[in-house]
């Protein structure tokens, strides 16, 4: 064994011997919020198909079907041949980019390939040495990576206390030339919300720029499915807004929306935007197609939160902790091993849960992330909290 292969070899072991190694399972879609592994059926706790559209046969066929009688497939096929400022940008991008902006009214938008992409691109374009991030401490890794590349100074302050940002800022404003305020709308593993209205108070008091994360609002949230931020009347208010197609869209990609200024430098500046070969066509006519839709799907998203509210009221009756607010139900368990042994028992009865563990948590809050989507009814979940406290007993 050459010492490279040894070096990979040692580093496996110990993830193995912390308890976590992950392995890549092959999938199959099917409609209700179910998927088959090896083929077996499970309903699917562990995705973030908020909507139900990525799965909804229904609608592929419709829009396949129109695909085909447009014969826009065969006029544009898979690949869009380079990055979006050589000739990947195909005239969907156009479509898209202007209906994401009307939808939101703002001035510009920009399509970026992933919410990862979006993020570690647009901090680093922006904050320089002179300037201050403050971030909340739960923000996704993406943000984390963003903030690790860019060359301003970093502070990641307790999560959801804007007491603490006031005293920060009451202190050391004076010092940084500009202070960007680094949230998500929803936490993608608590499943909490900001309070987006307080921060836009201490962003205006501070001179500050407001940046919100929304991958876990946007479709889910708001009267249109603008996410948290229209839900709490603040959108106008923010500077920088993304939200990530891969989610409550079932699409593929993320966007940005805000200024014309703010769009042009990020054209030019962002390294992941600049780098990457564009989006599939046919990948951005689908994302257009859904947009389309998302501001008439207010029935699913109360759907999705009647859901959510009864089934935390059903893991409380039978004495198991959990958190948040949103679609996202955290079952909070503490030991990884536990989380483990706990997410395999109800997997076994038919649910795929998976239980999320250091270091994607803190050491000591591991859980199992209960994600809830609008094609899953009331009786598919209903036997849920009995069975997670059985498998913990």
């Amino acid at each position: 064994m050459t010492d490279f292969k040894r070096q990979l070899a040692e580093q496996l072991a110990e993830i193995d011997r912390q308890g976590q190694r992950r392995e890549l399972v092959p999938v199959t879609h099917l409609d209700r919020g179910r998927i088959e592994i090896d083929g077996r059926r499970y309903l699917n706790l562990a995705g973030n198909d908020y909507l139900g559209l990525a799965a909804n046969r229904e609608l592929l066929a419709h829009f396949y079907g129109q695909q085909n009688e447009d014969n826009l497939l065969a006029g544009y096929g898979l690949g869009s041949t380079a990055s979006r400022l050589m000739t990947g940008n195909t005239r969907p991008y156009a479509e898209l980019e202007q209906e994401l902006s009307a939808l939101y009214d703002t001035e510009a938008a920009l399509v970026f390939n992933s919410g990862y992409h979006l993020n570690v691109g647009i901090l680093p374009a922006l904050a320089g040495k002179q300037d201050l991030i403050l971030a909340d401490k739960l923000c996704h890794a993406s943000l984390i990576d963003g903030m690790r590349l860019s060359l301003a100074k970093v502070v990641r302050h307790p999560h959801l206390d804007y007491q603490a940002i006031e005293r920060i800022l009451s202190k050391d404003r004076d010092r940084f030339r500009q202070v960007f305020l680094v949230t998500e709308s929803i936490f993608s593993m608590d499943g909490d919300a900001a309070d987006l209205a307080e921060l836009v108070r201490l962003k205006d008091r501070f001179s500050a720029v407001l940046y919100v994360d929304e991958a876990h609002g946007v479709g889910i949230r708001g009267d249109s499915g603008c996410g948290l931020a229209e839900e709490q009347g603040v959108r106008p208010a923010i500077e920088i807004l993304t939200g990530t197609f891969g989610k409550a869209y079932g699409g593929q990609g993320a966007f940005v929306v805000g200024s014309r200024l703010l769009i042009g430098t990020l054209l030019n500046t962002a390294r992941p935007q600049i780098f990457s070969t564009g989006l599939p066509p046919v990948s951005v006519h689908w994302l257009t197609a859904v947009l389309r839709r998302i501001p008439q799907m207010g029935p699913e998203r109360a759907k999705v939160a009647e859901l959510a509210r009864r089934l935390r009221q059903g893991l409380r009756e039978v004495g198991l902790e959990t958190l948040g607010s949103s679609n996202i139900v955290p079952v909070m368990i503490g030991d990884a091993a536990r989380a483990v042994a706990a997410a395999e028992r109800v997997c076994a009865a038919g649910y795929w849960v998976k239980a999320v563990r250091p270091p994607t948590v803190p050491a000591g809050t591991s859980r199992l992330r209960l994600s809830l989507n609008a094609a899953m009814d009331w009786e598919q979940l209903a036997p849920l909290p009995a069975l997670i406290r059985a498998a913990l007993d």
